[in-house]
């Protein structure tokens, strides 16, 4: 499976110049083609082909208004129309419902909060003997390394983010010798806010709440940028400013869940979760909570770390009752309020938190062999054995004396 691994780049001067140079570079051939097919489309024209917007992307560099293009290197122009071809395949795809719809293909600014180039192999780039990546026409930027590449990557891309911090991103291809030996533990995972993660095991795990820990220092940081005046500098320095505290708590975030989801997958041979309506709860007064778990992201890590080290992944449907099912009898108990943590079942009259219930129930739902052991809070009534079941009559007094005692 394709994997990718970004690592962070720190260019100079003159190299962020050159990255720069080629950002907009990218933006205006991929603003010239989606011009193109628009215009095409206004005019109840055919569908212009690649192959087409390729061959006026030729004619343009020999132009004196466009021939500022061939100071950058050729591959990140090609994909920049590959990348236009891929936003037009997924519109499309979700009009014919093939995918989530989305939004047809939009012209890119330099203001946008990411500017992004692709390098493919046939570019030249490579990692230098000295751990520098060497990009054409850019130069040998300095990379921090964190970890070996596990084979020669593909592609590289080179990202800008909001925060003005530039990234490398590599596709890689890697090994099937990464599956993790086998083990016993199945477990059923229950997601939320109060815990994030609640285990089929009873096992709780509270959300780091990275967001709402931030969010004193993101006010203060908004409140400075909302008095800088529109187009100043020190508006575009408050701006980064803010971006760089969003960052903070993105990458915080997304380490929680790196570390969280690695932790379950080496410990667990099956996974199972609930496949959440992330977008549906969005738009609840939950709203922020439900942004700063970050579920789907979690989610996204478990499905693909357990593809690649041979682990077993389930996602059962958002319509089973999870939290409405007794784990120990299985009695449907009906719907209850988010207030109501822990419940009584009305037919066994078991005591059960709301929370490691449901995650018993999503790994049955899945066809998990584990218990429901944990979500029991107190036991309820033990049934009599057989020889003991029955109604007993009363024991009649009887009179008769035997050494002076009383035989009832």
């Amino acid at each position: 499976m394709q994997l990718r691994y970004g690592f962070r780049l720190y260019p100079n001067g003159s190299q962020r110049s050159a990255l720069a140079r080629a950002f907009g570079c990218a933006r205006v051939v991929f603003n010239d083609a989606l011009r193109v097919r628009e215009d095409a489309r206004a005019a109840g024209l055919p569908f212009v082909a690649s192959g087409e917007l390729s061959k006026q992307l030729t004619a343009s560099k020999k132009t004196p208004e466009r021939a500022w293009l061939g100071e950058v290197s050729s591959v990140i122009l090609q994909q920049s129309l590959r990348d236009l071809d891929t936003a037009y395949r997924n519109f499309f795809d979700g009009l014919k419902g093939k995918r989530p719809r989305m939004g047809a293909p939009r012209f890119k600014s330099r203001k946008d909060n990411r500017q992004s180039i692709r390098f493919t192999a046939n570019a030249g780039w490579k990692v230098t003997p000295g751990g520098k990546l060497r990009l054409p026409k850019v130069g040998d930027v300095r990379v921090k390394w964190s970890r070996m590449l596990p084979s020669t990557p593909s592609t590289v891309t080179v990202i800008k983010d909001a925060a003005g911090r530039y990234f490398a991103s590599f596709v890689v291809e890697t090994d099937p010798s990464e599956v993790l030996p086998e083990t016993t533990p199945e477990v059923g995972i229950d997601l939320g806010l109060s815990h994030f993660v609640i285990l089929s095991d009873g096992t709780k795990i509270d959300s780091p709440r990275f967001l709402r820990r931030a969010e004193k220092k993101l006010k203060k940081a908004q409140q400075s940028l909302s008095r800088k005046a529109k187009g100043s500098s020190n508006r575009g320095k408050a701006r980064l400013v803010v971006a760089r505290a969003h960052a903070q708590v993105a990458d915080a975030r997304r380490e929680f869940h790196h570390q969280l989801s690695t932790k379950l997958i080496r410990e667990n041979q099956a996974i199972a979760v609930e496949d959440l309506a992330v977008k549906g709860l969005a738009r609840t007064k939950l709203a922020k909570s439900v942004h700063d778990a970050g579920w789907s992201q979690f989610v996204t890590m478990l499905e693909y770390k357990a593809a690649r080290y041979g682990r077993t992944f389930v996602k059962i449907s958002r319509f089973e009752p999870t939290s409405q099912v007794c784990s120990q009898c299985g009695v449907k108990d009906g719907p209850k309020p988010l207030h109501v943590r822990t419940w009584e079942c009305k037919a066994c009259g078991a005591v059960l938190d709301r929370d490691i219930n449901a995650a018993v129930n999503v790994a049955k739902a899945a066809g998990l062999a584990v218990t429901a052991c944990g979500a029991r809070v107190r036991p309820g009534l033990v049934p009599a054995q057989r020889d003991e079941t029955g109604t007993h009559p009363k024991p009649r007094r009887s009179t008769a004396r035997q050494a002076g005692i009383v035989l009832l």
